[in-house]
């Protein structure tokens, strides 16, 4: 499934009320690394059939990104019956970010 673009208007319905777990990537396009990370989850949410991925561009949607008090980016977010689970920082190789879904 291809990733999703979250926004502060389709937060609830995208994230908080998803039946899947959701994998968020905060991201900026000035982002060295965030555009070496984009691809890789892109990857994993066509790969992942269990899960949503959703992309929040910080540089639009300041309100989530300082609701979920991310500071440097890229920022991996996972979230589960609307709960934060895990967090990552930082470029992470493709076996990492999937080892956020265990």
């Amino acid at each position: 499934m291809a990733a999703i673009e979250i926004t502060k208007e389709n937060y609830e319905a995208e994230v908080l009320q998803s039946d899947k777990p959701v994998l968020l990537d905060f991201w900026a396009s000035w982002c060295g690394p965030c555009q070496m990370v984009s691809p890789v989850i892109e990857q994993i949410g066509e790969e992942n059939d269990s899960i949503r991925v959703g992309k929040v561009n910080v540089d639009e949607e300041g309100e989530l990104s300082q609701a979920f008090g991310v500071m440097s980016i890229p920022t991996i977010v996972l979230v589960k019956d609307g709960k934060v689970v895990k967090q990552a920082v930082g470029a992470r190789p493709k076996p990492e970010v999937e080892a956020m879904l265990q």
